[in-house]
């Protein structure tokens, strides 16, 4: 998830990797945005410890909430915004951009101590929250029931490729791979055990087609790739549901119900 489909802006929302002293030049008299946004902090009285960035005009806002990330902080680029976005246990939970740094220092406060993503909106309302990301918070139960809505979705949208279509629906109906976090990439269906983006899939399938069959393997590596090797591959299926059975066959017996994060495993 990235933080401009939150906002939906175009180019004048991208951050930038220079200091424009005609629009920042409290930055430029900072000298970074990590120094800037200690000055607000502190004109404002309030606690904030500060992560450096990867450059002078970005930055962090350190959490002490359980499982979150600092909150980032970047500068626009064609005119004077701070656009920030944080992120728990591999997932964007929250992002938006404004004109007041103020606002900036007391997204990361409100941020940092754990408020729930609803506070952060009533209280700041240019921040914003995406329905997985809501899902998510509510719990890995939720976070997965949207992830499968979404699978069908992308199904429904494809009618010129009913084999991915039966092959959300084969593998839904597997009580081992259901309680798992699905997703697609290219077509393949995967499965994780938790819902960021930093668990590996248990398993994955391809859908087959008339010249092809479903195809089974333990990542999302393509056969003839660079990075491909036989042992990748579990095996081959001549229908959805042959390939949802086999797939669901090669999950761990203890593998599941879906976890939010990695310290959950």
């Amino acid at each position: 998830m990235r933080s401009s489909r939150f906002l939906g802006v175009g180019k004048s929302y991208r951050h930038t990797g220079r200091m424009d002293a005609d629009l920042y030049p409290d930055l430029v008299a900072a000298g970074s945005l990590g120094a800037l946004l200690e000055r607000t902090a502190a004109e404002l009285a309030l606690d904030i410890t500060v992560v450096p960035g990867h450059s002078d005009v970005t930055a962090g806002i350190a959490a002490s909430a359980d499982g979150r990330k600092p909150l980032t902080v970047h500068i626009g680029a064609e005119r004077r915004w701070f656009g920030v976005t944080g992120w728990s246990r591999g997932i964007e939970m929250v992002a938006g951009g404004t004109t007041d740094l103020g606002d900036v220092v007391r997204a990361g406060v409100a941020w940092g101590s754990g408020k729930s993503l609803g506070e952060l909106g009533e209280l700041l309302p240019w921040l914003a929250s995406g329905e997985f990301a809501r899902a998510a918070e509510r719990g890995p139960a939720d976070a997965v029931e949207v992830a499968w809505r979404r699978l069908g979705e992308q199904a429904a949208e494809a009618p010129e490729f009913p084999e991915f279509g039966a092959l959300v629906e084969a593998t839904r109906a597997e009580p081992r791979l259901r309680q798992l976090f699905p997703f697609s990439s290219m077509w393949r269906v995967g499965f994780r055990a938790g819902l960021g983006n930093g668990h590996p899939p248990a398993v994955v399938v391809i859908p087959g087609d008339a010249t092809r069959p479903y195809r089974v393997q333990r990542n999302l590596a393509y056969q003839g790739g660079e990075d491909w090797r036989d042992e990748y591959l579990i095996g081959e299926a001549g229908t959805a549901e042959e390939a949802a059975a086999l797939a669901a066959a090669h999950v761990p017996a203890d593998l599941g119900p879906a976890v939010a994060g990695p310290d959950d495993l």
